[in-house]
């Protein structure tokens, strides 16, 4: 099951700032960003504008001004240097005659070819010291910052972002119970006990397929995990929803809701006549989730547990 959504934008936290400061100085350092220009006659901006001129259908003067984020009088002062030394020529737009489509000479492109040279033998380079493997995941990383920083357009307002609910893989239950452990004790303080208790139930589902009787669904966000839920048979007649997770990043998007009523339409469809589940009376976000569902509270009783007096919680609902 696939949809897409456009997110309301969160607030970063200066960890968050902090981390992205941090790459930052580590990847201009490391890639060397001005090696390829150094003892070059262009400014590192200057390259950039050679760049776009090389790789690109004659564009507008305005549009290269619009998508390098440079000051119009700048990036005219840098294209009359360019026409003067015979690196650029001017044609008047066929749509517009006010506007010039931009293309780089025959020496313009001798001129920049060099510079193309270097800048690929330093990305050669880079990938050089890494397994096939490690250069996959390292393209596939740069890959997602340009999409999740990909600026926003009149015609993409917002940026959607891609739901998927899917069937588990191998490995994504050692997720389950990684994210539980870490989510609860950061949140709520929970001690190990609460991971343990979690692995002990993943180890169970594992243990035999029942897909007639049980299911679980991983949820991803753009193509990583933040979440899961799992239906299991309690009786004949009752089914339980257990270990719903989010991960902070996928809350506020619906979600919550969406997995929860995957659980209900799947009890159903198998005969179920109710669904139980117990939960904590501090856990608000999936106590609201429930009750906006028809689930009831019928039993509550304290609890000493995870390193912490609880409050134990069971809700039903009547499928």
């Amino acid at each position: 099951m696939v949809s897409s959504i456009s997110p309301v934008p969160s607030p970063s936290s200066a960890a968050h700032i902090q981390a992205v400061r941090r790459f930052n100085r580590f990847y201009t350092q490391r890639i060397g960003v001005l090696d390829p220009y150094l003892g070059s006659e262009f400014s590192l901006t200057e390259v950039r504008v050679l760049y776009e001129l090389a790789h690109r259908d004659q564009p507008t003067a305005s549009e290269l001004g619009r998508d390098l984020a440079l000051d119009a009088g700048y990036l005219s002062r840098i294209l009359r240097r360019f026409e003067r030394q015979g690196w650029l020529a001017r044609v008047p737009s066929p749509a517009d005659a006010r506007h010039s489509l931009l293309a780089l000479t025959d020496a313009g492109h001798k001129i920049f070819a060099p510079l193309k040279q270097q800048s690929s033998d330093k990305a050669s380079a880079l990938l050089a010291a890494l397994m096939p493997g490690q250069q996959r995941e390292l393209v596939s990383a740069m890959a997602t910052m340009q999409r999740l920083l990909a600026p926003v357009t009149e015609s993409t307002p917002t940026r959607t972002r891609t739901i998927v609910l899917r069937d588990p893989k191998p490995g994504d239950m050692g997720w389950v119970v990684q994210q539980h452990g870490e989510i609860y004790a950061r949140e709520y303080g929970w001690n190990s006990e609460f991971e343990a208790l979690v692995a002990n139930i993943v180890s169970k589902y594992l243990e035999k397929v029942q897909p007639e009787s049980r299911k679980c669904w991983i949820a991803e966000l753009d193509g990583e995990q933040v979440g899961a839920v799992f239906v299991v048979r309690k009786t004949a007649s009752v089914a339980q929803l257990r270990m719903l997770i989010l991960t902070p990043q996928a809350r506020g998007l619906g979600l919550g809701g969406r997995l929860v009523d995957e659980c209900i339409q799947f009890a159903r469809s198998k005969g179920y006549k109710k669904m139980q589940l117990w939960t904590n009376s501090c856990l608000d976000a999936a106590r609201a989730l429930y009750a906006k569902r028809g689930f009831r509270l019928v039993r509550s009783e304290p609890y000493n547990g995870f390193g912490h007096d609880l409050v134990g919680e069971t809700w039903e609902l009547r499928l």
